[in-house]
């Protein structure tokens, strides 16, 4: 099965190649247009983004909207994790944004919303969480975004093999969920 992933970000096509893999699906990006993310919630981009990516190349797509929700800040940056700050500044705009502000107050979670679209106009959604809190300095190489300053335990995101990652991040849970509503909806169609 192929299916095409709608993002331009180089770590997250990583993380869904190697997610979808292990489902049977072959995961291709195609110079797509990215569409203005004008939802108020994360599933509402994700969809946005699914069903532009579908449209353009008529297979079925799949995209996540994910972001960072820092307790202390009201939930942000939420659903403009991506646009929080300049590009390379975003994790240190955290760090800065709760200087001096103690650990017990630093709790957040990570978002991912998957969405699936199908030519027939048929979709799949699914959600995951995972919860910890911010770190007081980045550490880590690994992974991407706000992994090295996301600590669950005592390492961050960026500390984990992706391996490790995916089995405890938003992004590992909401495919987990994904998997399971794909393999329902495909045993209904080959009926």
């Amino acid at each position: 099965m192929k299916y095409v992933i709608a993002t331009h970000n180089k770590g997250k096509l990583v993380e869904f190649q190697r997610l979808l893999e292990p489902m049977g699906i072959e995961a291709v990006t195609m110079d797509i247009a990215e569409p203005e993310e004008t939802g108020r919630t994360f599933a509402e981009n994700a969809f946005i983004k699914a069903e532009a990516a579908c449209r353009e190349t008529g297979l079925p797509a799949v995209a996540d909207d994910s972001g960072l929700c820092v307790d202390y800040l009201g939930g942000a940056p939420g659903i403009y994790s991506a646009r929080f700050a300049e590009p390379g500044k975003r994790r240190l705009t955290v760090l800065e944004k709760l200087k001096g502000v103690p650990e017990e107050q630093r709790g957040a979670h990570f978002v991912s919303a998957v969405c699936c679209v199908f030519p027939n106009g048929d979709r799949i959604e699914a959600e995951g969480r995972c919860f910890g809190k911010i770190a007081f300095e980045s550490r880590g190489e690994n992974g991407f975004g706000y992994d090295s300053i996301f600590q669950q335990g005592d390492v961050t995101f960026g500390e984990l093999s992706a391996q490790e990652k995916d089995a405890r991040s938003h992004r590992g849970h909401a495919f987990a969920e994904f998997e399971k509503k794909l393999r329902e909806y495909l045993g209904k169609t080959e009926k």
